[in-house]
């Protein structure tokens, strides 16, 4: 967590400072994992959020073969690995672009967005940041 957590505050600094660098990619990739594993809930469990419905997220990584999808159904969020069924939205990009969206660093016009588009801000009423 705190590799996570000094890389996004690297990009933040570099961002603020000229062109921020894209995070590495194994690295990001186990940052979106964190985030939908242990911070997903946790930041439910702290913040009040709405009671998930079903909704069906799917991460797609581009830049390697990585996938995360995640249902959030009432006060749980389940990450199904390896779905291969429908997903209310998808949004893909690389592990560094998701990483940074799901860390509110990245609008979701960063990703390319199959599906319903609107759920993809939503995603942090049902997520809310910390």
């Amino acid at each position: 967590m705190q590799l996570i957590e000094l890389a996004v505050h690297r990009w933040d600094a570099e961002s603020a400072t000229g062109t921020p660098g894209r995070l590495d990619p194994d690295m990001a990739a186990d940052a979106v994992t964190q985030t939908i594993e242990v911070m997903a809930p946790a930041r439910r469990g702290w913040q009040q959020a709405p009671p998930g419905t079903g909704e069906r997220y799917r991460f797609r990584r581009t830049d390697g073969p990585e996938s995360w999808t995640v249902v959030l159904s009432g006060d749980q969020v389940l990450l199904e690995p390896g779905a291969t069924g429908p997903a209310d939205v998808e949004a893909c990009g690389t592990a560094s672009d998701l990483a940074l969206f799901l860390w509110r660093r990245l609008p979701p016009t960063a990703l390319r967005v199959t599906g319903d588009a609107a759920l993809l801000p939503y995603w942090f009423t049902l997520v809310p940041p910390v």
